[in-house]
């Protein structure tokens, strides 16, 4: 049975809503605040979609400059962050399709690596690569598959495991049904786990043959 606490907990308003009423109310400081507080997270998302710095750099502002102009259509029926995300997604995809002259990826499509297309049935999962790789090189490993994935999973991957939104506000986010955000996320995860598994087992046929030393 809920307590008077915890409905009080759910009632309570975000933190972020003080601010924008400030920022309506003309406090510019008060949208620096929501600029500091999210310019990272935007910068990771926008880098993750189109794959260049100043790109993000970019899109980062340009999300901040038009989450502002337009912050009185901001109804508060969702979170601030997940509203801004939008934002910058949009944003990102815009600049996309002008680098791309309009060619977009199809999310059906597998990666391209260079060993060629990854097939659709999956390799075994390498065991322990943690053991061979410190996590600086995990990590690099890791942001380079990402950026190896199509983008419509490539995306959903990024919102949901990377920063960590909610399947409901990665689906409000880009527009797509909660079931499909949940498949293209399992076509990522799959997906990056054969590409992570070909890379280990390749390195460690290397390692055994001493091919490259």
């Amino acid at each position: 049975m809920p307590t008077i606490q915890s409905i009080a907990g759910e009632l309570e308003p975000h933190p972020d809503v003080a601010l924008i009423e400030r920022v309506r109310g003309g406090d510019l400081s008060a949208y620096d605040t929501l600029v500091r507080k999210y310019e990272r997270q935007l910068f990771r998302i926008a880098q993750h979609i189109t794959q260049n710095r100043e790109d993000a750099e970019d899109v980062m502002q340009d999300a901040f400059l038009k989450a502002y102009e337009k912050l009185e259509q901001f109804q508060g029926n969702s979170k601030f962050y997940t509203w801004l995300v939008r934002i910058a997604v949009n944003e990102s995809l815009m600049r996309l399709r002008k680098r791309r002259t309009g060619k977009m990826v199809s999310i059906d499509e597998d990666i391209e690596t260079e060993e060629g297309s990854v097939p659709r049935d999956l390799a075994d999962w390498a065991p322990d690569p943690e053991q061979n790789y410190n996590q600086a090189e995990l990590g690099e490993i890791l942001r380079k598959t990402i950026q190896g994935l199509p983008q419509g999973f490539r995306i959903v991957f990024v919102l949901r495991d990377v920063e960590g939104l909610s399947t409901e506000e990665t689906a409000e986010t880009l527009g797509l049904s909660i079931p499909a955000v949940k498949s293209r996320l399992l076509r990522a995860r799959l997906q990056l786990r054969e590409r992570l598994s070909r890379y280990f087992h390749r390195k460690k046929a290397v390692k055994k043959t001493g091919v490259g030393k």
